[in-house]
């Protein structure tokens, strides 16, 4: 009987491990899919995202995104604190500003585990 219950918790501890892997692999990279600027005054602006990724829980989930000019540079981050498990997708702000010279951005987010690397985005400066 020892035997066959070691057998089956090693079973088990593979099936787990194998489960946990694809679930990582499943949620894929985070991938912004919309995005609006707002002028406000002055050359602050108010930059809404809508970010996708399956996420799994606190061990895999969209983590953040940026806004960057035209040359790569990180003009505004916006870190997303918890998973959006439920809400899918979701739409989160942020104000920053903008140099006059920048004519458009690129938005793009990152998860827990891939990083940057999903879907981003280009939007025209108003």
């Amino acid at each position: 009987m020892y035997h066959s219950l070691y057998d089956y918790l090693s079973k088990a501890a593979i099936y787990l491990m194998l489960t946990l892997a694809c679930s990582f692999v499943y949620a894929g990279k985070a991938d912004v899919i919309k995005g609006k600027i707002t002028p406000l005054q002055g050359n602050s602006y108010r930059i809404d995202v809508t970010v996708k990724h399956a996420d799994a829980g606190w061990d895999h989930y969209a983590n953040e995104w940026q806004v960057l000019d035209e040359d790569g540079r990180v003009l505004g981050t916006r870190i997303l604190h918890h998973p959006h498990v439920n809400e899918q997708p979701f739409t989160r702000s942020l104000t920053i500003s903008i140099p006059q010279n920048v004519k458009s951005v690129r938005i793009r987010a990152q998860d827990s585990v891939h990083g940057y690397g999903g879907k981003s985005i280009s939007l025209q400066v108003p």
